[in-house]
């Protein structure tokens, strides 16, 4: 088990470590009022994004079950550089700026989310997926900071989302299993690629690996965020009807 992980969690959410080598994670069931989260991660006390942790190689396995396969929200474990600064909240956090997204990781998604810029790209259900994007300065994405309310008009939607994918790379599977039961997560990145397994089986294989530095972060929460091709832009916390509990065991990171 790393170290320097560091349990956060909202909302009722709560994470418990029965034994040394386990972690339990789970949010409690509510309205779509309330965002609730249970998180580890070893990057939300750095004070900026060139401080977190991971450069490729790394590989991370870990074995994990969710309670509930069709739960509300998100959940997963991987390697990601926050780019919308979620950890804002979070005391002692940095206050770090936006940015273009970076992910390779294991995650899950339920409707109505939609987190593809691409659209013969999956962006529900269970996924190995991975974010590059071009390391475009901070002070020309303050500059495109007035585009934001063209969001609201579906038209201009549509258009900065065909945009987004001349900065954004990406690339995911969608995974056909039942992660009610334990599986054996394994995924490895490399400059030059990402490759990801289940149970000893390779599943998916891209080119498109992200650039580091990288946090690690496990998650489960009730929030979606949707930008469907009918550049519609949604996002908001949803209900649910019952717990969902993300257990994790046998965590191992190899640099």
């Amino acid at each position: 088990m790393p170290s320097e992980l560091h349990a956060y969690a909202s909302g009722g959410g709560r994470v418990l470590s029965p034994t040394e080598r386990r972690w339990e994670l789970s949010v409690p069931a509510g309205p779509a009022t309330s965002y609730r989260l249970a998180q580890l991660d070893d990057y939300a006390h750095r004070p900026s994004r060139a401080d977190f942790p991971h450069h490729p190689p790394t590989r991370l396995q870990v074995r994990a079950q969710v309670s509930d396969p069709a739960a509300p929200g998100t959940w997963g474990f991987g390697f990601w550089n926050d780019p919308f600064g979620s950890t804002l909240t979070v005391r002692g956090s940095g206050r770090r700026w936006p940015s273009l997204p970076q992910a390779a990781w294991f995650f899950y998604a339920s409707p109505p989310n939609h987190l593809a810029f691409r659209d013969d790209q999956p962006a529900q259900g269970l996924l190995a997926a991975t974010f590059r994007s071009l390391p475009v300065p901070l002070p020309l994405l303050l500059l495109a900071a007035p585009l934001a309310p063209a969001l609201l008009v579906r038209p201009a939607a549509r258009l900065l989302r065909r945009l987004a994918r001349r900065f954004v790379a990406e690339d995911a599977q969608r995974l056909d299993l039942d992660p009610t039961g334990w599986h054996g997560y394994d995924l490895e990145w490399e400059p030059e690629r990402v490759a990801f397994g289940v149970d000893g089986e390779t599943v998916f294989e891209t080119d498109v690996s992200p650039r580091g530095p990288l946090g690690l972060v496990l998650w489960v929460d009730n929030q979606y965020a949707a930008f469907p091709p009918d550049g519609r832009v949604r996002f908001g916390s949803l209900a649910a009807g019952e717990p969902v509990r993300l257990e994790l065991a046998h965590l191992r990171l190899e640099p």
